[in-house]
């Protein structure tokens, strides 16, 4: 039972009034009322306010994701780069506050920039550190300074192309669809016709059963629109996006129809830059050990403070780069057996799918057509919504 009561929300879970998790005074209130409250309380502070039991259920809604990334990450790399225990201890805790925060944001089913935050500014300060301590060590040429600026800054660039928008469903779109829907049904009929006066013709050929199509979109319970076959609602957006993977924290927006290929392209270069940024930091620091071997031992590199602290946030990149590489090498799968994220979770909660490849993809079987076609209908799908909100980058 205490498991059920951590665990992430399913998708499409009907909503409770007692998400805010207000433990002490146990209330059910509205977060966005409490923002407001919070925000009215800023302008016009008063004493009484302090003594108030409300104050502590606003202040759990303060954005404070900026603080800990902007703040505590350098600190607490050169407390890790003082001695290798230490490093032990920091780079072992660190990600599971990270967890602990991923948790704490999720159950609340709240956008949060700490993540994208943390991303950003990691990827800033490392490559800060490559210009400054491992560059002036005269072990890196200019063509390999270049790769590592151009990955990043293509890194960046996907990425911003990226927070665009996932493809949101929209009323229109179903308007749209509707439309097309009488257009080709007027043709079939129309072709039965011609086929019925001919004896040739074949009727059962022409008249393709299209009603199936239309039964397959759904209303959204919260959003109340028509939305198409495999979209999905994301609670932390609010919003229905078209073919829905998941809502991503690294980014602070879902992954769907729209930006699911800018997304795949955002997660290579970033693994394939950090990877390759962090193989020549390692070269540099221990120029006589094999490059497998140098992560873990790496004699001398403790003796002076810039090279134990290059050492660490090496290590630092690596588990970042092993935490993003295994979510590429899960969207590669599931892209392979053409399912999403939120299909595979569904199809988990229902029994309805089957686990291949030791449990890291979940088959539907429900629309994959072979690696060779799962992997042209991603490459060529395209965003059918017409919303405003698609167009505009979203820059948080």
């Amino acid at each position: 039972m205490q498991w059920q009561k951590l665990k992430p929300p399913e998708p499409d879970d009907p909503i409770c009034c007692c998400e805010c998790d207000l433990y002490q005074y146990g209330c059910c209130w509205d977060c966005e009322d409490l923002d407001e409250a919070f925000n009215r309380w800023l302008k016009v502070p008063s004493k009484s306010t302090f003594q108030s039991p409300v104050f502590g259920a606003m202040a759990e809604n303060l954005e404070i994701s900026l603080i800990p990334a902007l703040l505590m990450l350098p600190l607490l790399l050169k407390v890790a780069a003082l001695h290798y225990l230490l490093g032990i201890t920091v780079l072992t805790a660190l990600p599971g506050l990270v967890l602990w925060y991923y948790y704490a944001t999720h159950r609340k089913k709240r956008r949060t920039l700490f993540f994208l935050t943390l991303a950003l500014y990691s990827l800033a300060y490392m490559y800060y550190l490559f210009i400054t301590e491992i560059l002036p060590r005269g072990d890196v040429s200019q063509l390999q300074m270049c790769t590592v600026t151009s990955g990043m800054i293509f890194t960046i660039v996907s990425l911003i192309h990226t927070k665009k928008g996932p493809g949101f469903v929209t009323a229109a779109l179903h308007n749209s669809h509707s439309q097309e829907d009488k257009k080709e049904s007027t043709q079939v009929n129309n072709g039965s016709l011609q086929s019925a006066a001919s004896p040739s013709g074949t009727p059962a050929e022409l008249q393709t059963p299209k009603e199936g199509l239309g039964a397959k979109w759904s209303r959204c319970p919260l959003c109340k629109i028509m939305r198409p076959p495999r979209a999905g609602h994301c609670r932390t957006c609010g919003s229905c996006v078209q073919r829905l993977d998941h809502h991503c924290i690294w980014i602070n927006s879902c992954v769907g129809q729209a930006n699911h290929r800018s997304f795949l392209l955002t997660l290579s270069v970033f693994v394939l830059t950090s990877l390759y940024g962090i193989s020549l930091v390692l070269c540099s620091l221990c120029p006589h050990q094999y490059l497998m071997t140098a992560l873990f031992y790496c004699p001398g590199v403790y003796t002076q403070s810039s090279t134990a602290l290059c050492f660490t946030c090496a290590w630092y990149s690596s588990i970042v780069a092993g935490g993003l590489l295994y979510l590429l090498v899960a969207q590669v799968l599931n892209i392979s057996f053409n399912v999403t994220e939120r299909e595979a979770q569904l199809a988990l909660r229902n029994k309805t799918g089957q686990s291949r490849l030791w449990g890291l993809v979940v088959d539907t079987g429900e629309y994959s057509r072979g690696f060779y076609q799962n992997w042209v209908e991603f490459l060529t799908m395209t965003d059918a919504s017409a919303s405003p909100r698609s167009s505009l980058t979203d820059l948080v």
